[in-house]
C-alpha cells in the first residue's frame, strides 16, 4: 500500500496549472512538493468542505482546473457534495486520500472504513470518471489522464495510516494564501 507522501509526489509530477486545496493531512505534506501561488491549504474547519470550495473555484474561473485533496474522514461529513459536483462539467478533480483514519485528530478509526467503497459512491452520484488505485504504480499509470481533461473526476487513493501524525499547520497564514490565490488567478 502506497504512503500519503507518495500518493501526492506522483500528483506533483503531473500537476500542470490546476489550482491545488489541501486540507488536513495533506496540509502537512504538499507544501514540501508544491510551492506555487496556485497552492491554497485550507485547515481551519475545513473538515468536510473542500469539494465545495473547488467547486466554487471552478464556477469562478471557468476552465481553470481545481484538484481537491480530501481524506475519508472529510468527505464522509459531506457525501452530498459529490451529488451537487457531479451536475456540473467543469475540471473538479477530487482525489480521496483514504487512510481509514481521522488521522489529524488522534487516529480514530473512521466508520465502516473496511467496507465503505468510495469509488462506487462517486459512481452512484454521478461523477462519469472514477479511478480507484491502492498502490503508487497503479497511481502513477492513471495519473496523467484522471488529473485532466472533462470533469468532475473522483480518484481513490488507498493509503496507509500514521496514528499519532500532529494536526498540521498551513504554510502561510490564510490573508496571505488568499492573496497568493487571487492574484495567480488574475482577481
Amino acid at each position: 500500500m502506497m504512503t500519503h507522501r507518495a500518493a501526492l509526489e506522483v500528483l506533483a509530477q503531473v500537476r500542470s496549472e490546476q489550482v491545488v486545496v489541501t486540507t488536513m493531512g495533506s496540509v502537512a505534506i504538499w507544501p514540501q512538493l508544491s510551492d506555487s501561488p496556485l497552492d491554497f491549504h485550507y485547515l481551519p474547519s475545513s473538515m468536510g468542505q473542500a469539494v465545495p470550495l473547488g467547486l466554487g473555484l471552478c464556477f469562478a474561473r471557468p476552465g481553470r482546473g481545481v484538484i481537491v485533496l480530501t481524506g475519508d474522514g472529510g468527505l464522509l461529513m459531506n457525501l452530498g457534495c459529490l451529488v451537487t459536483a457531479a451536475q456540473f462539467p467543469v475540471p473538479l478533480y477530487i482525489v480521496l486520500i483514504d487512510n481509514g483514519l481521522y488521522e489529524v485528530t488522534g487516529g480514530q478509526a473512521v466508520a465502516n472504513a473496511s467496507r465503505t467503497d468510495f469509488a462506487a459512491l462517486a459512481r452512484a452520484a454521478g461523477i462519469g470518471r472514477v479511478y480507484a488505485c491502492g498502490s503508487r504504480e497503479e497511481w502513477a499509470a492513471v495519473a496523467p489522464e484522471a488529473v485532466t481533461g472533462s470533469g468532475p473526476v473522483f480518484v481513490h487513493l488507498k493509503v496507509q495510516g500514521e496514528v499519532g501524525k500532529p494536526t498540521p499547520s498551513a504554510p502561510r497564514p490564510m490573508a496571505d494564501q488568499i492573496a497568493r490565490l487571487r492574484s495567480a488567478l488574475g482577481v
